[in-house]
């Protein structure tokens, strides 16, 4: 088989399912409709932030078979791992649209759907990676934008179906139609050959004549000093544009006064330049290195930040440019870190060892959204919440130049061992 020209089969293949399982984060349009169903049929008094809690957990459960699934994947292939994580991601929509009660909801959303995601997501990205050596950069920031887009492509198409058939209807459907989606997609996909090169790419050389490749497995990444200041440089990166993504609607209407159509304009806008940063970030960061981009995206973050911080008295136009740098500063983390991954620890158990470093992502998840709505609670606006965000973004700034210095001092202890 010509994986050189299959490769390409298998990238399409991955951002067809990536497109799908990226609808866990169009559960915002599902929200108030199910809310109201549920009020409907129990005599509740539910909202939309009742319902909250379904999405926290499904977001929050990811990594757990990121890790699992990415230890089959790397053992016996991606096929089976997106198969079943398509089962499950689909399936749990469906179950979805039977359920009564919020705790169903946690059942089958947050946990079959959360769980399922976690397994495709994870298996898309590092085999596409694997076959990629050559375009790392690029492939990921493809794999994951397409991940991104979904969060604007798949909310009017389920908002049209909730508007003709109702929610639960809608969650049958479309879980349906993506399962078939990733199921059927998933038997394009191969297990990377061992030690695989693209035809007519050479590896790059070391100083001494060796290939430059390391193949750690988990335990030996969570040994290496790179792991720790790697994933502090995630949590510190993403920190800002997960805590942006999660208020982006309430900071255009309570900052800006703007309409529920202007917020979701809003929302629109981040997830745009989100996506797009993924893919730019991807392309530069094969270029002028994924550390040099990172730092670049930390900057990046800091001028967003600011310009939201003095957007407080009503600015739209500061607004948009602070929400669009925000996302092009976001998506180049979420782009660039499947690569750098790969690049600093290998190919070859890359599905384990991104699923581990994935945690940092969650980690952030968790923080910024939480420390943002501490501090609106408690000052009555967002301002000292950019400010811990400029902050996080500095530490991450200055973490690019930590990791410089850490895998110069290894590349050297390696040179002294060699010689």
């Amino acid at each position: 088989m010509n994986f050189t020209r299959k490769r390409w089969v298998i990238l399409i293949a991955s951002c067809f399912i990536n497109l799908c399982v990226g609808s866990l984060y169009a559960w915002s349009v599902f929200s108030a409709p199910m809310a109201e169903y549920l009020n409907q049929l129990n005599s509740s008094a539910l909202t939309p932030a009742n319902l909250a809690i379904v999405f926290v957990i499904a977001n929050s459960v990811g990594p757990i078979t990121m890790i699992f699934g990415g230890r089959i994947n790397d053992l016996f292939g991606p096929k089976k791992v997106i198969f079943l994580g398509g089962l499950m991601f689909g399936g749990g929509m469906i179950l979805s649209g039977f359920a009564q009660n919020v705790q169903h909801l946690i059942y089958s959303y947050s946990l079959i759907t959360g769980l399922g995601l976690g397994m495709v997501y994870g298996c898309t990205i590092s085999s596409s990676v694997k076959f990629f050596p050559d375009k790392r950069g690029f492939v990921g920031g493809v794999t994951t934008a397409l991940f991104g887009l979904s969060s604007v492509i798949i909310p009017p198409i389920a908002a049209s179906i909730i508007a003709a058939a109702g929610p639960t209807s809608a969650f049958k459907i479309i879980g349906a139609a993506f399962l078939v989606i990733v199921c059927s997609s998933a038997f394009f996909m191969e297990k990377c050959p061992p030690d695989f090169v693209p035809e007519g790419w050479n590896p790059p050389v070391g100083k001494k004549g060796a290939t430059l490749k390391v193949n750690m497995d988990w335990k030996a990444m969570m040994r290496s000093p790179e792991f720790y200041v790697m994933i502090s440089l995630l949590i510190c990166g993403a920190f800002a544009g997960l805590m942006c993504i999660s208020q982006v609607s309430p900071l255009a209407k309570k900052m800006i006064g703007m309409s529920t159509a202007g917020a979701t304009a809003a929302i629109s806008t981040l997830a745009l330049f989100n996506a797009f940063g993924r893919i730019a970030a991807g392309v530069i960061s094969d270029r002028i290195g994924r550390v040099n981009t990172l730092a670049a995206a930390c900057v990046l973050s800091m001028g967003g930040l600011s310009f939201l911080y003095i957007s407080g008295n009503g600015s739209i136009m500061t607004f948009y440019m602070g929400i669009s740098i925000i996302g092009l500063s976001f998506g180049a983390f979420m782009g660039v870190f499947p690569g750098f991954t790969a690049d600093q620890f290998g190919a070859k158990n890359n599905s384990v060892n991104y699923g581990i470093m994935f945690v940092g992502f969650a980690l952030a998840g968790y923080f910024g959204p939480t420390i943002m709505n501490s501090i609106s609670n408690a000052d009555g606006s967002y301002q000292r919440a950019f400010l811990v965000a400029i902050g996080f973004s500095l530490a991450g700034l200055a973490l690019t130049f930590v990791y410089k210095l850490v895998t110069k001092k290894a590349s050297v202890q390696a040179s002294r061992i060699t010689a």
